[in-house]
């Protein structure tokens, strides 16, 4: 023992002397870079005041009708790399509680490349080119599928795109003083800039709370810029960006959404061309039946099964 603490302890000098050595020679040590700090004007609010925000805009929206510029991109996991796809033009209806229907057009000649409706419970996809119908429940399976295109389901897009009340009952706010990168407005430089988080905990089950979302509200105009929502498990299953906030019948909505699914390897952009709220929506709108001739794929069964050959058609959802 008494030869163990005479050898550390001559360790010890000896790396003392080195150190001391080594700044005599003009040696520095390092420092972490500090992040510049933005220069914007800061608003300030409450919990409850940023809770009151997004319960009461969500209240005004009932449905919307919109002509959006589509960007997606997926992730080829096999090269371990990131596809982006070329942009589409398509048309998006929302009716709350949970209806959503989305239609993607071909580029110039503007017919079918994917029609998708959802109830909040079950989905359907047509993809006329491919002549295939699937349909599903909006619950994933257990390992994503290698195919992209079969792990897509309208209601990731509905959760982004309306962001949902915060209820009282069945969810607790809990607000966070957080930092975000931003582009300063004097110098467009990246700069570190103050922002609040609202952390939502699910609390239906009260012996299995969890973290269901966060929403990342900017200091600068007070509007959520940042949605996270997570599984029970504590995933990220969804990551949502909205910019370029205008006025739609007097609510503010994003001009600009961004939707990343890490989990199945697809990400989303939807850029508002044109957008009508609280317009009155059909059922019929929200139908969306097998083509015939179509494949029909059950994902939740894992069936499939083909019918006699129809023809396509490039119209907006009415």
């Amino acid at each position: 023992m008494y030869f163990y603490r005479r050898k550390a302890s001559f360790i010890l000098l000896l790396l003392a002397v080195t150190v001391l050595a080594l700044n005599s020679c003009g040696l520095r040590t390092s420092h972490p870079v500090k992040m510049r700090t933005s220069t914007a004007t800061l608003r300030d609010a409450s919990l409850e005041q940023l809770v009151d925000s997004v319960n009461s805009n969500a209240a005004k929206i009932q449905s919307l009708k919109a002509t959006v510029d589509i960007d997606s991109s997926v992730l080829e996991q096999k090269k371990d790399k990131v596809v982006d796809n070329p942009q589409v033009a398509g048309f998006v209806l929302v009716r709350k509680p949970e209806m959503l229907r989305m239609r993607i057009l071909v580029p110039v000649v503007r017919n079918i490349m994917a029609d998708m409706v959802s109830n909040g419970n079950n989905f359907s996809l047509a993809i006329p080119p491919k002549s295939k119908f699937i349909i599903g429940s909006n619950r994933l399976p257990a390992k994503p599928s290698p195919e992209p295109l079969y792990n897509m389901r309208p209601q990731h897009i509905y959760d982004a795109l309306l962001l949902m009340p915060i209820t009282s009952g069945n969810e607790i706010p809990v607000l966070e003083h957080t930092t975000e990168i931003v582009k300063d407005p004097k110098t467009h430089k990246d700069a570190q800039q103050d922002a609040y988080t609202v952390l939502i905990i699910d609390k239906k089950d009260e012996a299995n709370s969890f973290l269901a979302r966060k929403i990342v509200f900017s200091r600068t105009d007070l509007l959520p810029h940042e949605q996270y929502i997570y599984d029970r498990q504590g995933h990220l299953v969804t990551y949502a960006h909205y910019e370029n906030f205008a006025e739609y019948g007097g609510i503010k909505f994003p001009g600009i959404v961004s939707i990343q699914r890490p989990m199945e390897g697809y990400a989303l952009t939807l850029s508002i061309v044109k957008m009508d709220v609280n317009v009155q929506l059909t059922d019929e709108q929200f139908a969306l039946p097998q083509p015939p001739g179509s494949q029909l794929i059950n994902l939740d069964t894992k069936s499939s099964a083909a019918t006699a050959p129809h023809e396509q058609e490039s119209k907006e959802p009415r």
